[in-house]
């Protein structure tokens, strides 16, 4: 072979390097909700038919939990409980097989009202450069390396307050932001949303308005600055990241003290909701140097108890608690009901959007295929892919999809 051919196939092995390189790091999702935090899975390609049935790739003993696997690279990261022990878990993507994991005690006592729930972890960890954070049901916040599963830094927070998580456990995800993990730790009525330095988990700001929901932040671009935005324990808040200030405040309370869905973005607006709320969008602004909120839209026909919606294009797609759980989508810009289902769905449902479909994932383990059509509820195929319940998201990975149910993990083709 000549020196100009073998040059030739050198750069074409280089751009295809490059090439699995793009997509591999598209299928990543690193943290709760996947790489946006938004439920959307950028990186996916419907095939051109949906199979009869999910073909089983693996399936492995995982441990308990509802936790949501996340994927970096070609690893998944989890968190998981064996009986009083807790922690977390490294797993190769395309043969289950665990390369690393760890524990440490984690005994912990029900609410009665969520036994039926188990002793979690509910937390989703997160991914950011070579380390992983984990939040275990009690509230211990911990930090590995993802090569070895060293823990290089661990916090517990009984000695800062009364309770270390909140009635139903801890389950609000960790989020990265510019060198720091910030979430809300402690209990009810007495807990504190913290940034720590994501090295050596030295504490860089502190707010002790309110104790920690069950919700997860996200960080958008709100009114020309950028905002953490996330649900307390009893109401709706935007703060600084940089810095820990507080922005703006909505008192927001729930029945039983069940702050629990992640807000969604629809470009100025955030779409907001809770358990007997209705469905809201509002509008972040600032007036001569104060930060003020307005209701754009409410909707009182669906809302939301543990579902975090998704929104793709003009519209708002997610599962309401009434009905016995029902399925809808809402116009984003109006507020306005475009479509529900019959209901009688479960009590949760977990959804991805991904290349103009959606996966909707119940508790009770069934999977919806559906176009993401603001005209009908346009089911493709319904799989049964459990024989548990299913609380964590489902995850695309390239052509498959992971399923963590209540004490396993499985790939699922979907060729």
């Amino acid at each position: 072979m000549s020196y100009s051919m073998l040059t030739k196939a050198a750069a074409s092995l280089c751009i295809a390097l490059m090439l699995a390189s793009h997509v591999a790091l598209a299928q990543d999702w690193p943290q709760w909700r996947g790489p946006n935090r938004d439920g959307i899975a950028s990186g996916f390609a419907a095939p051109k038919a949906w199979p009869e049935k999910l073909k089983t790739i693996w399936k492995v003993a995982a441990g308990a939990g509802h936790a949501c696997p996340v994927v970096v690279g070609r690893r998944i990261y989890l968190m998981s409980r064996q009986e009083d022990s807790e922690g977390a878990s490294c797993l190769d993507l395309d043969t289950g097989k665990v390369l690393w994991s760890d524990s440490y005690p984690t005994p912990y006592t029900m609410n009665p009202a969520a036994v039926s729930h188990g002793k979690g972890p509910k937390s989703t960890p997160v991914v950011a450069g070579n380390k992983l954070y984990t939040l275990g049901i009690s509230g211990i916040l911990s930090c590995y390396d993802t090569a070895a599963g060293k823990v290089i830094w661990r916090k517990e927070f009984s000695k800062q307050f009364r309770a270390t998580s909140p009635l139903y456990g801890a389950a609000t995800s960790p989020i990265v932001y510019k060198g720091m993990v910030i979430v809300h730790v402690g209990g009810n009525t007495s807990g504190a949303l913290t940034a720590f330095d994501a090295a050596t988990g030295a504490a860089k700001w502190s707010w002790t308005g309110d104790g920690p929901a069950y919700a997860s932040p996200i960080i958008a671009e709100l009114g020309g600055a950028s905002q953490m935005v996330t649900q307390t324990q009893k109401s709706i808040a935007g703060f600084a990241p940089d810095s820990g200030e507080l922005l703006w405040q909505i008192p927001f309370d729930t029945e039983y003290v069940q702050n629990i869905v992640t807000p969604a973005v629809y470009k100025q607006t955030l779409i907001l909701s809770g358990v007997d709320k209705g469905t809201m969008a509002i509008r972040v602004v600032n007036r001569g140097g104060k930060w003020e909120t307005e209701q754009v839209w409410k909707n009182e026909q669906v809302s939301m108890y543990m579902s975090s919606p998704v929104v793709t294009g003009d519209y708002v797609f997610g599962f309401s608690h009434k009905r016995k759980g029902q399925f809808f989508c809402l116009d984003a810009r109006t507020g306005e009901t475009r479509w529900t289902d019959n209901g009688r769905d479960g009590d949760n449902a977990a959804i991805v959007a991904a290349d103009q479909v959606l996966f909707l994932l119940t508790d009770g383990a069934e999977l919806f295929v559906a176009r993401s059509d603001p005209k009908q509820f346009d089911v493709l195929k319904k799989y049964t892919v459990a024989s548990s319940p299913t609380w964590a998201h489902p995850v695309p990975a390239g052509n498959r999809l992971l399923i963590r149910d209540a004490s396993t993990l499985a790939l699922l083709s979907l060729e």
